[in-house]
């Protein structure tokens, strides 16, 4: 290889993902395998819709649903369960997300069958010890009192707040909250959403033939089917906000700041062309935004813009932190960049880079067989399929400046943004 050579351009025109094997267990669970690598490791997720209790903390029985599913069973402690799944090397976690909670092994397959009844016993006999919930309220007030005096924290809270209101996806705990915690509520939410009815698995690595056996009887043939009625999130008229929200913070050296609104998801056609609008503005390191505020004005070392799929919705943000002698002003910078989007059809070189950029980085995305679940999970619960991504790629290949322009004019309108400060202003 001469490496005084530049590697060949070449356009990206098609991506080939890993297709599942799809079946459906005894008692209904959607069982999907990717079978895939070289090494001895597998890795298995139980993925459960968020079920809503009619509770004034309801979202947050869904957090603690998930950060105490380990805390013990029927049969085991919460330090027995840790120690257990540490002796066979290996790991397991709870995580949660706005619209799912999942439990997540990843296990060496000569160690699949001495964990996976201890998997289907947490799914099935968790007791939520009041004395561990004692101890899960009392991190949880003393991590958020840390948090609350962090002024990207407390941004983050106050704009979800702003755009989706008292739905789930704007709750954020307060202390009070916390008190409210009931053991017999969290009992009932996970006989609600931790069932078969409400349960996907995914298996994915080097998978053997015994793993979907084991599987196939424990979290199918054994495991009784319950009843759960999915409820979609209900989002309510927000009345839009012209002028900044402010929260004052009168030692504060830096503002947080924050603007967006509620947009479209990936379910939505104009989501590609979105996402390349989004990119060009502050969706990589070269740009706009950071070229302009960070790079030629020196307001601040980081700032992006986003775009958030969600199952029933999506938003929009704007996100940066800078001195607050400069708030005002960094204000004015990103009005002025969306206008840009929306006034000036954008150079052909910058087009072309941003597009390489994006084909680039979702190649370099699919390192290994977990990535390429990570794509299938993002299309497949909100009922898109993996044809997506190479509509999407296709749709990014084939934009133009005036498309871009449209595009822009169509979704970025910096006067209907929530903008949130918090710190201070510099007037």
């Amino acid at each position: 290889m001469d490496r005084s050579i530049a590697p060949e351009f070449k356009t990206i025109n098609g991506i080939r993902l890993l297709e599942p094997v799809h079946e459906i267990l005894e008692n209904g669970i959607d069982l999907f395998t990717f079978n895939a690598g070289d090494q001895e490791l597998v890795r298995i997720e139980w993925i459960f819709n968020h079920m809503y209790m009619e509770k004034p903390v309801g979202p947050l029985l869904n957090i603690a649903l998930t950060g105490m599913l380990l805390e013990g069973t029927q049969q085991h402690s919460g330090a027995q369960i840790a120690e257990q799944v540490d002796f066979y090397g290996a790991f397991l976690q709870p995580e949660y997300s706005f619209d799912h909670s999942a439990l997540t092994l990843y296990v060496l397959n000569k160690h699949v069958d001495k964990l996976l009844p201890l998997i289907k016993e947490i799914l099935s006999e968790s007791t939520f010890p009041q004395q561990e919930l004692d101890t899960y309220i009392r991190n949880n007030k003393q991590h958020l009192a840390v948090s609350l005096n962090k002024n990207d924290f407390v941004a983050r809270r106050t704009f979800n707040k702003a755009i989706f209101g008292d739905a789930r996806y704007g709750y954020s705990p307060s202390m009070t909250d916390y008190d409210q915690l009931i053991q017999a509520d969290l009992v009932s939410l996970y006989e609600k959403q931790i069932n078969p009815a409400n349960c996907t698995i995914l298996v994915s690595g080097k998978v053997k033939t015994p793993t979907i056996t084991a599987i196939r009887k424990l979290f199918g043939t054994d495991w009784k089917r319950g009843i759960t009625v999915e409820q979609p999130v209900y989002f309510p008229q927000i009345e839009e906000y012209r002028d900044l929200i402010v929260v004052e913070k009168a030692d504060a050296l830096q503002s947080a700041i924050r603007l967006g609104y509620t947009s479209i998801n990936r379910t939505h056609n104009d989501f590609p062309a979105l996402q390349l609008v989004n990119t060009l503005l502050g969706g990589y390191f070269g740009s706009r935004l950071m070229s302009n505020i960070r790079e030629d004005k020196g307001y601040t070392y980081s700032i992006g813009s986003g775009i958030a799929s969600l199952k029933y919705g999506g938003f929009f943000t704007i996100a940066t932190e800078v001195g607050v002698e400069v708030t005002d002003q960094t204000l004015i910078e990103i009005e002025k960049e969306i206008n840009r989007l929306k006034t000036e059809l954008v150079d052909e070189n910058e087009l072309n880079l941003v597009k390489n950029y994006m084909g680039g980085t979702f190649l370099g995305s699919l390192e290994n067989v977990f990535s390429h679940v990570d794509k299938f999970k993002s299309v497949h619960f909100v009922g898109l399929n993996l044809d997506y991504y190479n509509r999407h790629l296709s749709i990014i290949q084939q934009s133009t400046a005036k498309s871009v322009l449209e595009t822009a004019h169509k979704y970025l309108d910096f006067d209907r943004m929530v903008k949130v400060v918090v710190g201070k202003l510099d007037k």
